[in-house]
């Protein structure tokens, strides 16, 4: 007997399991070992309201994408072998930003198929993952649209290590039965029978830099498949923001009021939140700090209270106490062993 996971909560569509059970039947293979190993009962193919958990559609595609030899899982007239995903997204470790990745990423994607055309976009304050379909991709439409959009988004995440939050979702599809699972499947209002598909979100996110690297990314191909199915869990934008400021605005971040006040929170929004991202405002004044005094130290003669000065100390003191922290060296002795 089949018994369901209980560790996560059903709630991902049967349809998407019926949709890979379609792609084996096109292949004229059986997908009963596929299903035995992602713990779903056949029968549940037969009550379209039926749901399994993340987990479960883990282990499902896995299995399908390996026994297929298809990571598009029969979407395209064309296979797409394993490992194609993770080659996409090793064209775009060297991006650096994610506006670059992403749109590197998308190109990419078009290079391996000519079934759907994805782009990059952004309008005023929002950037857009476009999904435009160039053939009819019939029953299989709708687990294409989810599962690449939710791709890109999981890789956008994932390269930027943080939580990119939805404003919107149009898709090129009428409602399905399952429509109350798009709440689950994408953030903010889902609209359906749109012109095109697409994901919405805050075009601040494409200025983030790249924060990955090969050896995070073989970690990382182990389980792959939890950037589509789960969703990511941390968001960096306000960090990043912090950084900017303290770099480019020293002005406004002589303390936390300030800063809020610039970034338009309040200071213990400001807190709370750099707190909830893994930060804190100190240890990022610190890094900073540290950044632009090794970098005016290595690049410019300009005198040690001069440099103390524009890194936001109040005087040379405390600036050489800083730095010996940060260092284990003075400034003058760092200057001169480089």
């Amino acid at each position: 007997m089949v018994t369901t996971p209980s560790a996560s909560r059903a709630e991902t569509p049967i349809a998407f399991i019926a949709a890979m059970v379609q792609a084996y039947a096109r292949r004229g293979m059986d997908p009963s070992g596929a299903l035995l190993k992602a713990k779903i009962a056949p029968q549940l193919l037969t009550q379209p309201q039926a749901r399994v958990t993340a987990l479960q559609m883990e282990w499902m595609s896995e299995a399908a994408m390996r026994e297929l030899d298809d990571e598009a899982l029969g979407w395209f007239r064309r296979r797409l072998p394993w490992g194609s995903y993770g080659m996409l997204v090793r064209a775009s470790l060297t991006a650096p930003t994610l506006g670059v990745a992403l749109a590197r990423w998308c190109r990419h994607h078009n290079l391996l198929t000519d079934d759907i055309r994805l782009n990059l976009n952004t309008t005023g304050a929002k950037a857009h993952i476009e999904l435009h379909e160039q053939t009819d991709l019939g029953p299989l439409r709708e687990f294409c649209t989810v599962s690449v959009l939710r791709n890109a988004l999981g890789v956008a995440c994932w390269l930027t290590d943080s939580r990119i939050p939805q404003a919107g979702t149009s898709l090129h599809f009428a409602p399905p039965p399952h429509a109350d699972s798009y709440r689950v499947l994408f953030e903010g209002p889902s609209e359906f029978n749109a012109p095109y598909s697409q994901l919405v979100f805050d075009a601040g996110y494409l200025q983030l830099p790249i924060r990955r690297d090969e050896a995070a990314l073989q970690h990382m191909l182990q389980r792959a498949l939890l950037l589509t199915v789960r969703p990511y869990r941390r968001d960096r934008l306000l960090v990043e923001k912090v950084r900017h400021t303290l770099a480019e605005h020293p002005e406004h971040s002589r303390n936390a009021e300030d800063l809020a006040a610039w970034l338009h929170v309040s200071a213990r929004t400001l807190h709370r939140q750099l707190k909830e991202e893994g930060a804190s405002l100190q240890a990022l004044k610190d890094s900073v700090r540290r950044e632009m005094s090794v970098d005016l130290l290595l690049r410019t003669s300009r005198p040690i209270k001069q440099i103390a000065g524009e890194v936001g100390f109040h005087n040379e003191k405390s600036f050489m106490r800083a730095f010996k922290g940060w260092t284990g060296t003075t400034p003058e002795v760092f200057r001169q062993d480089a």
